[in-house]
């Protein structure tokens, strides 16, 4: 998608803070941190919302999830720690249109978030 600006984070057309990254997954600062370690986990490959997932994308999910609690230890927040979070959608908060995955650490989570 050459208009998504997480697919130009993926083919380096633009550099992000990038904190972590494997083959199928790029993690990285969240321009507009919520928490004190605020990042986004995407894969490579564009899926623009969650309901755009098909069952062959079912390992790649999962891999964004091994790739938070990786981030998490790094980032020193996995003991204490830690949220991720997933919008759908406007009405659920999703400004970028390809998935991510927030990992938010670093102070107390409240419920409901805010």
């Amino acid at each position: 998608m050459s208009d998504c600006l997480f697919c130009k984070f993926v083919s380096g057309e633009i550099s992000p803070q990038t904190v972590y990254e494997d083959d199928d997954v790029l993690a990285f600062r969240d321009i507009n941190p919520q928490a004190p370690c605020h990042v986004l986990i995407i894969p490579k490959k564009h899926i623009s919302t969650l309901n755009d997932l098909t069952e062959q994308d079912a390992e790649l999910v999962g891999k964004l999830y091994l790739a938070a609690a990786k981030v998490a230890k790094q980032e020193g927040i996995d003991e204490a720690g830690y949220r991720t979070v997933m919008n759908c959608n406007e009405q659920a908060g999703q400004t970028v249109f390809h998935i991510h995955l927030h990992l938010l650490g670093g102070r107390r989570m409240n419920w409901p978030p805010g």
